[in-house]
């Protein structure tokens, strides 16, 4: 329930998401090119069920991102937020150099 699902087009643009049933209330915009993932932005429909979906969909980024040998242009606030506050976590996945 509430998993985080992955859609990737053929133009490499893609997202993380999470559905509520019918409702899509979470997700996280990206798109991929050689070796980089650039994260776009990030939305959570605000109510109280929705909480921690930011981190879910932050989370399964980063672990797809791992997955595949990809850095992490963190173009998104909260993306780039949450970097910069959790070096730690994510610290082997930060691509500074393109923001």
């Amino acid at each position: 329930m509430n998993d985080v699902q992955l859609l990737i087009n053929e133009n490499q643009e893609g997202k993380f998401f999470i559905m509520d049933g019918d409702e899509q209330v979470g997700e996280m915009i990206f798109s991929l090119s050689p070796g980089n993932l650039t994260v776009y932005h990030t939305e959570v429909v605000q109510k109280p069920e929705t909480k921690g979906f930011a981190g879910k969909l932050l989370d399964a980024m980063a672990s797809y991102a791992r997955e595949n040998k990809l850095k992490v242009v963190p173009l998104c606030p909260y993306v780039h937020l949450q970097f910069k506050r959790h070096p730690e976590k994510f610290n082997d996945l930060w691509n500074p150099i393109e923001e």
